[in-house]
């Protein structure tokens, strides 16, 4: 059974620290180095219920993409939900580390992950990230399909492959309009039209697109835009850290039993959908 320090490092070496971005909180927010890891989970969101999901499993490491502390905290009393988390999560001998934007310029990475649910072709970064030679790593990645489909036929592939959400895929633009090249980011992604623009895709499929960046590009351009939930888009990731943990506890013999979440924790929980007209 390998130590919590030594299955970190292979953590850090699959996604460094030093590659967040600087108003990130990666790395390891709770646990012992010294403490033995047999059963690690992948979650999304570090919250009470994917806590209990570890606890329920047995788990000794809980990894998360989504920080608990974003924005700092002076108190992790138990008063409050994060602070219960950090009290459960330390009762229980379960340690907690997290990869955010490390991870999402990684290669293979976040929007590698979201790419290959969908049976995308990646064909590079859409920001590459300047400080790889190669030219692989990087947020978001412009892919290729195999065949041209139409922007609901993409919609309805990214409904049918990713997980489950009330919010479902909204789509901008034209329905029947074909889709040859494609841009993908997992979580937030209206901060990167600019670069969308500049890829010559004919989609973007992100989350948490807003009014007004959505309603400025589909009235100047034929970009089609696709807007899934925050957490259906980055859930994918969690399939594939957990492929790459399980491939380097194969390669040091270390047996550790990897899990991916089966928890939704994603907020929105029903939709209704609009049927009223304007006066």
């Amino acid at each position: 059974m390998p130590r919590l320090s030594e299955v970190i490092a292979a953590l850090e070496s699959l996604w460094p620290a030093e590659r967040a971005e600087s108003w990130d909180a990666v790395g390891t927010v709770v646990g012992d180095p010294e403490q033995r890891v047999t059963r690690v989970l992948f979650a999304v969101d570090p919250v009470r219920d994917t806590v209990e999901e570890a606890l329920r499993l047995g788990a000794d490491l809980l990894v998360t993409h989504h920080p608990l502390y974003l924005r700092g905290t002076t108190t992790v009393a138990a008063t409050g939900f994060k602070g219960r988390v950090v009290h459960t999560l330390i009762k229980n001998d379960i340690a907690l580390h997290v990869a955010h934007t490390n991870a999402d310029t990684a290669d293979p990475g976040v929007s590698d992950a979201l790419a290959g649910a969908l049976d995308l072709r990646v064909v590079g970064p859409l920001v590459p990230d300047p400080t790889d030679p190669e030219g692989r790593r990087g947020l978001g990645r412009v892919c290729e399909l195999d065949h041209p489909v139409t922007v609901r036929d993409l919609a309805e592939r990214a409904a049918a492959r990713l997980p489950a959400t009330a919010q479902g895929i909204r789509v901008a633009g034209d329905p029947e309009a074909l889709v040859r090249r494609v841009a993908v980011s997992g979580g937030s992604g209206d901060s990167l039209f600019d670069a969308v623009r500049a890829a010559g895709v004919d989609a973007f499929l992100t989350a948490d697109l807003r009014h007004h960046p959505a309603s400025e590009v589909v009235a100047h351009s034929p970009l089609a835009l696709l807007d899934a939930a925050h957490w259906a888009t980055e859930w994918p990731w969690c399939e594939l850290a957990a492929a790459q943990l399980d491939e380097i506890s194969d390669r040091h013999g270390w047996d550790l039993r990897v899990h991916v979440s089966t928890t939704v924790t994603d907020p929105w929980t029903s939709h209704s959908p609009s049927l009223g007209a304007p006066n």
